[in-house]
């Protein structure tokens, strides 16, 4: 904080004893959590880029935070929804299998859940975010770059509700001016207490780099669709076509999820959804073609925009453990329905 030269030293003074202070807490609030933040590394196989042939193997990296004693941890769904294998590895270089439990597209983060729980580490505690206010002091640890458990700190600079319809598809993001860079999605955002406030998600930049624009799910939000009620993961990497494309590809509705890919092990990959097997560019858009296209989820119709994809999550998550998932494709021309159980 920079003050004026007119306002005298009694009062420099007491903002200098006020950072030491300021900094003292940062740095034990850090000690506090640095253990249950996790990198996150993940692998997977897909098609080469167009023009190129044939299939390449894919490692990516991201952040994480253990909120659990069994393991339980929280990422960014984009870094996890289509992932073949994923590990996780805690400060002390421990390194522990991971499966992914849960995600959420809209609010772009996911539920890991570790193979075995680690020993002897305390997990986060996720706060309270309806307290958290424009102004509010954070930090953000997490793995840029690749580069461990690296702070940053800022403010929350604004706060942002969607997808208002239902109570249980209400997404809350937060935005902080903190340092947040390639490697940081996943990464958990702290109150000066040492709270869990929220999951980062990615960041509004021209260079890539961090420009002081970066977003996160908050921790209600994930608690509330992630951990208070039954997670679910499809699986599968989907791109939204409607308008034109939908009418080149002859669907029977105006909108559909092209599948790109379906990660090993999810529950598309063991009843069998296909995904694409050429690449194209279409209209700009690097897609994947030939595979199945998603019409409808437990008789939600894939609709134009993103509002339908919540919905179908609200529908899966009302699930009972007894009943199936009813899928409708279009696959090759035809439509064929699919009833899926949940369970494993």
């Amino acid at each position: 904080m920079k003050l004026r030269i007119t306002l005298g030293l009694g009062l420099v003074i007491v903002s200098g004893v006020w950072n030491v202070g300021q900094g003292q807490q940062l740095r034990e609030a850090f000690r506090k959590v640095e253990h249950a933040v996790v990198i996150v590394r993940t692998a997977q196989k897909e098609l080469a880029p167009y023009p190129q042939e044939g299939m390449v193997s894919l490692n990516g990296l991201g952040s994480g935070v253990l909120v659990s004693s069994d393991g339980k941890v929280l990422t960014a769904a984009h870094l996890v929804q289509s992932a073949d294998a994923i590990v996780v590895e805690f400060a002390d270089g421990t390194v522990i299998p991971a499966r992914v439990a849960g995600t959420t597209i809209s609010a772009d983060i996911a539920l890991l859940q570790l193979e075995r729980p680690p020993l002897n580490l305390a997990p986060a505690t996720l706060a309270d975010s309806d307290q958290v206010a424009v102004g509010d002091e954070i930090f953000v640890v997490g793995a840029p770059y690749g580069l461990t458990h690296i702070l940053t700190a800022g403010h929350i600079s604004g706060r942002y509700t969607v997808n208002k319809g239902t109570e249980n598809t209400v997404v809350e993001f937060l935005q902080t001016d903190a340092a947040v860079n390639r490697g940081n999605s996943g990464s958990p955002l702290f109150s000066l207490n040492g709270e869990v406030i929220g999951i980062v998600s990615r960041i509004m930049s021209t260079s890539g780099g961090s420009e002081g624009l970066a977003f996160g799910a908050t921790s209600n939000t994930a608690r509330r669709l992630l951990l208070e009620q039954k997670p679910f993961w499809f699986g599968i990497e989907g791109f939204l076509v409607d308008g034109s494309l939908a009418k080149a590809l002859n669907l029977p509705q105006p909108a559909g999820i092209l599948v790109q890919r379906v990660a090993e092990g999810s529950i598309a990959w063991r009843w069998g959804i296909h995904a694409g097997t050429l690449r194209a560019n279409v209209e700009g858009e690097e897609l994947v073609l030939g595979g199945d296209i998603i019409l409808s989820v437990n008789e939600v119709a894939v609709e134009e925009g993103d509002g339908s994809c919540d919905r179908i999550y609200s529908s899966i998550s009302k699930l009972k453990p007894e009943e199936n998932l009813a899928i409708k494709l279009f696959r090759r021309g035809q439509i064929v329905k699919l009833s899926i159980p949940v369970a494993p």
